[in-house]
C-alpha cells in the first residue's frame, strides 16, 4: 500500500465513525464551556479520543505529530523547530462548529488536515448530517454526495473562478465584524459560524469566498481541497498567499495556533473585488 493510500484510508475512516459518533449524541451533547467561552460537547471529546486511537501507529513512527483542538498539549507544539523537524502534521477538528451542532443544527463538520513539510497535503472533510465528503488525496480532491451510501455521487474538484454578481455569498464569522464593515448591498455577506463550510461550499460554486481568522484545525482539512478549486489562503492585508505554516503566523496566547491575520479565502481575480468591499474600522 502507497504512503498516500494508507493516510487517506485513515482519514476517511476517522470522519466516517466520527460522523457515526457525532449523530448519536447529538440529541444530548451535552455541551460545557472552555475558559474562554467556546463550546465543548461529549461528542468533540469522542471524537478527538477517536482520532488518537486510529492514528496511534502512525504517530509512533518518526516525523509525525497530531495537533488536535482538544488537546491540552497543544501550545507546546507551537516551536519552529519541532515543525520543521516533522514531516508529517495531522491537525483534527473533531466537531468544527460546535455551537451548530450543540443547537442540533446540521452545518458541522469533521475535518481532518495533513501537512507535509508544512504545505498542505491530504484533507478530509465530513457533513454527517448532510452526508457531504469533501477529501483531497495529495493530487486531486473529490466532493461526494451522499457519502458512506449505496447512493453515493462522486465528481472532482476544479479549478473556479466564479464571476461576481448581486447573486453572489461571501462566507465569515462574526469576528469580521469586530474589524471590517461590508461596503456592497448587493453582494451578500452569509454567516454559516462554521470554518469548514465557509472554506469549502465555496470551493463547489456555493459561494465565491470566505473571511478567516481562525485556528489551524479549522482549515488545516480543507486547504488543500480549496487550493484544487483554485482559491487560496490570502492575507486581507498584503495579499500574501499562505503557502506553508509557520509558528509566527500563530498567537501563542490567548489561544494558541489562532492566526494574527485576517485572510481572505478565492480566486487571485477576485481577491481585489472582495477587498474592496471592505471597510476597515480600526487597526486593532
Amino acid at each position: 500500500m502507497s504512503e498516500s493510500k494508507r493516510y487517506l484510508d485513515l482519514m476517511i475512516q476517522f470522519v466516517q465513525q466520527g460522523g457515526v459518533v457525532a449523530l448519536s449524541f447529538m440529541d444530548d451533547s451535552q455541551h460545557s464551556f472552555k475558559t474562554d467561552t467556546t463550546i465543548v460537547t461529549r461528542a468533540d471529546k469522542a471524537v478527538s479520543r477517536l482520532a488518537h486511537d486510529l492514528l496511534k501507529d502512525v504517530l509512533s513512527e518518526p516525523g509525525h505529530l497530531l495537533i488536535d483542538e482538544e488537546d491540552p498539549k497543544i501550545a507546546g507544539y507551537l516551536d519552529q523547530k519541532l515543525l520543521e523537524a516533522t514531516e508529517y502534521i495531522f491537525a483534527v477538528d473533531p466537531i468544527d462548529g460546535t455551537r451548530l451542532y450543540a443547537n442540533r443544527l446540521p452545518t458541522f463538520g469533521i475535518s481532518i488536515g495533513l501537512l507535509k513539510d508544512l504545505k498542505p497535503w491530504m484533507g478530509v472533510v465530513y457533513f454527517p448530517v448532510l452526508k457531504e465528503l469533501f477529501y483531497c488525496d495529495g493530487n486531486d480532491s473529490y466532493y461526494v454526495q451522499n457519502a458512506f451510501t449505496k447512493e453515493e455521487n462522486k465528481c472532482r474538484i476544479v479549478p473556479l473562478d466564479e464571476e461576481i454578481t448581486a447573486k453572489s455569498l461571501f462566507y465569515c464569522n462574526d469576528t469580521f465584524f469586530r474589524r471590517f464593515a461590508w461596503s456592497d448591498p448587493t453582494f451578500h455577506i452569509l454567516i454559516q459560524a462554521c470554518a469548514v463550510v465557509n472554506l469549502l461550499w465555496p470551493a463547489i460554486g456555493r459561494g465565491c469566498g470566505c473571511f478567516l481568522r481562525s485556528s489551524l484545525w479549522d482549515f488545516a482539512g480543507s486547504w488543500p481541497i480549496l487550493r484544487s478549486a483554485g482559491l487560496d489562503l490570502r492575507s486581507a492585508t498584503s495579499g500574501k498567499v499562505m503557502e506553508k505554516i509557520d509558528a509566527n503566523l500563530f498567537n501563542r496566547e490567548p489561544k494558541p495556533w489562532e492566526l494574527k491575520e485576517y485572510y481572505l479565502i478565492s480566486s487571485a481575480r477576485n481577491y481585489g473585488i472582495i477587498k474592496s468591499k471592505l471597510v476597515e474600522l480600526s487597526a486593532k
